[in-house]
């Protein structure tokens, strides 16, 4: 089968050559528009390499067996031919007549922007690959439209305090916007419906806002459930609040493609002058009232509040980077042969729940698929414990006082046994009393994190064990030779396994053409690993189960 890539209207393209690569080792012929990834910096020759051919008449692309598109125009039936299928971003949901048109063509439509929120189909979801990169640019617009520094400054004629950010909205986008926004060194604070992602946002170096009459546990598909009267009531006034404090403000309430308005006109009257509104929801009408679709506005008092709804194309890169990426992988799961032919499973709820129409049908919108977020209930040991249910009379729990005497028991055995040793013994029992105190202290301080590198140079000290324990190898006493031994054969597995331990935790961070391996296969392969979140914003998890952008 042949797959075209067009020249969409836009700067983004919606397969990378990488992305190219890999749907050719999947046996595909790949053809894709001369220039279509030239606004992202991706030369045609790129393309070549990867092993397309590059058209200049862009109906070829659209007459391909399988077109995938960034933007779908309004005369795609037209363009296609009919039996082929099309994968973009269709908004099904707000666009059902371009649905019917694609099912009366006999199109079979693929929607990027309908993939399942469940953990299996993170791979293949656009909407958040583009709500990450839209918090991390939101934060970029707001820094260039702030007239202050966001990291606070130390200097010989003074300091500055950093810029406050609140975040509404702690969805992919939001926890994007929370990771950029602190590394550049503000305060940020963040609030979210979801009681459960205040983990998540304070994991980001961010600060949870907390409102417990605000707050309310997700719904069973994922998102947040709509609030009631009292909690929008509550939640209204914590916006006004925290807004009036901050110098940016950044909105990403967006559930099912309805912006809820967050911020009202008199919260933005209630802004210093100079502050910054980034409204990420302005896709849906926006979340502060005076939010202008695609616009940039200035209200009466001087607040910036910028209403773009172009964020990830300013970033098209990246963008087509992850998009192509997703491509690829939604090209895999309907590839299992590798055989260059791909195979619709609607028997799978992933490409049941992505495919809107088929074999002239149209099948939007799909069965609903039940996702909880909320962690599962603890299991409840057993409550029957008579004698007769088991055979067995229940044991009875020890009694504390018995653990306390045994301790005190034990500490008097100890200290006789220290009085009746020599002087030199006592000096010994000393020495390894006080290094067992400060070692535990030691690593029990240190973060769980760093257990490993630490331990894989900490345990080179076990090198003086090893040459105390030469040292008494040779002695006439057949225990201390034997303890010598065993001695010198354990500290040497902490040795060797130590600097084994570090050299394999330095090539993960090594640079490929290095010899150490690929950065990304060691750093950024878990979107839940806190350096990649911290840097990136990603949440994998979050995606799953957030309702905000």
């Amino acid at each position: 089968m042949q797959i075209g890539i067009p020249d969409d209207a836009g700067p983004l393209v919606a397969a990378t050559p990488s992305a190219v690569g890999r749907l050719c080792a999947l046996g595909y012929d790949v053809v894709v528009t001369e220039g279509a990834g030239a606004a992202a910096g991706l030369p045609d020759d790129d393309y070549r390499d990867a092993g397309a051919l590059v058209v200049s008449d862009p109906a070829v692309a659209w007459e391909s067996d399988v077109v995938v598109a960034t933007v779908v125009p309004d005369d795609v039936t037209e363009r296609m031919r009919p039996g082929s299928t099309l994968v973009a971003r269709l908004a099904p949901a707000a666009h059902p007549e371009r649905v019917r048109a694609l099912a009366e063509r006999g199109i079979t439509a693929l929607a990027l922007d309908a993939v399942p929120r469940i953990s299996r189909a993170q791979s293949l979801d656009v909407l958040s690959v583009l709500s990450n990169v839209a918090g991390y640019r939101a934060v970029v617009e707001a820094a260039a439209e702030y007239s202050g520094m966001f990291g606070g400054q130390v200097t010989a004629a003074g300091s500055t305090r950093p810029a406050t950010v609140f975040v509404i909205g702690a969805g992919v986008a939001g926890l994007a916007a929370l990771g950029a926004a602190t590394a550049l060194g503000a305060r940020v604070r963040a609030f979210d419906v979801r009681p459960e992602v205040a983990e998540q946002i304070e994991s980001m170096g961010a600060e949870f806002v907390s409102e417990p009459e605000a707050q309310q546990q997700i719904s069973a598909d994922g998102y947040a459930a709509p609030l009631t009267e009292e909690q929008l009531a509550a939640a209204l006034r914590l916006y006004t609040r925290e807004a009036a404090a901050a110098d940016i403000v950044i909105t990403t309430a967006l559930v099912r493609g309805t912006a809820p308005t967050t911020l009202t006109a008199e919260a933005v009257a209630a802004m210093r002058p100079g502050s910054v509104v980034v409204d990420l929801a302005a896709p849906g009408g926006g979340n502060c009232e005076l939010t202008v679709p695609g616009e940039r506005v200035l209200s009466g008092n001087g607040v910036v509040v910028l209403g773009y709804t172009d964020l990830p194309a300013r970033m098209p890169r990246h963008t087509s980077e992850l998009y192509g990426t997703a491509v690829a992988n939604l090209l895999t799961l309907l590839t299992p042969a590798k055989d260059g032919e791909a195979r619709l499973d609607l028997d799978d709820v992933v490409q049941r729940g992505i495919t809107v129409a088929r074999g002239g049908e149209v099948l939007w919108p799909p069965p609903a698929v039940q996702v909880s977020a909320a962690p599962a209930a603890p299991a409840t040991p057993p409550t029957d414990t008579a004698p007769g249910a088991t055979g067995k009379a229940p044991a009875r729990p020890r009694p504390a006082w018995l653990d306390g005497a045994l301790a005190v028991a034990a500490a008097v055995l100890g200290g006789l046994a220290v009085a009746a040793s020599p002087a030199e013994t006592v000096g010994h029992i000393t020495v390894l009393a006080l290094a067992i105190v400060v070692g535990f202290y030691v690593i029990r301080s240190v973060t769980h994190a760093l257990h490993t590198p630490l331990m894989s140079q900490t345990n080179a000290v076990s090198g003086i064990i090893l040459v105390g324990a030469l040292l008494q190898i040779g002695s006439s006493s057949l225990l201390v030779t034997v303890l010598a031994t065993i001695a010198a054969a354990v500290a040497s597995i902490n040795v060797f396994g130590g600097f084994l331990v570090t050299r394999r935790m330095l090539r993960m961070f090594r640079k490929a053409d290095d010899g150490g391996g690929a950065v990304g296969a060691g750093a950024t392969g878990s979107n839940g690993a806190a350096g990649a979140a911290r840097s990136t914003g990603a949440t994998g998890v979050a995606g799953t189960t957030e309702g905000s952008v």
